[in-house]
């Protein structure tokens, strides 16, 4: 089935081709809502939010992109408005003459997919959605600042921070594996 038949035949709800596109799309789109959750049953959550919109609102996909990139856009969405709540009750702080120069680059393949999903979802709220928007999914702080009603200076800040935070996780991770083999 081609993806242009996968979508017709979801847009006619039939039941097939939406359980064939949940199944095409469902394992990666967990893998992005658990970037911006703080466990897997709320990834799940926001899996589930997110297919009923997809299912709900796919008769509006134009084809402009692929159909999983248009998933992955309403997953990310989803993901964001689940958080938002706890955006607010945990401001983020904003720093506007921070300097916001790169940080070495981290090693990450010593460690497991698991491992490094771990390490984000430990991230505070803030630092974990800014992290992932801008590392990951490669929105620019001012593409942030818009979607999420902060300024560039607190995009920057959280994400700054983000990268602290991660490479002291991984300085520990690195000093207990050490400290294992010695």
């Amino acid at each position: 089935m081609t993806e242009k038949e996968l979508v017709e035949g979801c847009v006619e709800g039939n039941r097939k081709a939406q359980k064939r596109l949940f199944e095409l799309y469902a394992p990666n789109m967990l893998a992005v809502a658990a970037r911006y959750s703080k466990s897997i049953a709320e990834a799940e959550d926001i899996l589930q939010d997110a297919f009923i919109k997809i299912f709900d609102k796919i008769s509006t996909f134009k084809g402009d992109a692929t159909i999983g990139a248009w998933i992955k856009r309403i997953v990310i969405n989803t993901a964001l408005n689940s958080q938002r709540r706890k955006l607010y009750d945990q401001p983020m702080e904003e720093v506007d003459d921070r300097n916001y120069h790169d940080m070495q680059n981290i090693v990450l393949s010593d460690y497991s997919f698991n491992e490094l999903l771990g390490m984000i979802q430990s991230l505070p709220s803030g630092c974990q959605i800014i992290f992932n928007l801008y590392a990951i999914e490669g929105y620019s702080h001012k593409e942030i600042a818009d979607q999420l009603d902060i300024s560039e200076g607190t995009s920057k800040s959280q994400y700054s921070r983000a990268k602290q935070l991660l490479q002291q996780k991984i300085k520990l991770e690195d000093r207990k594996a050490y400290e294992k083999a010695v």
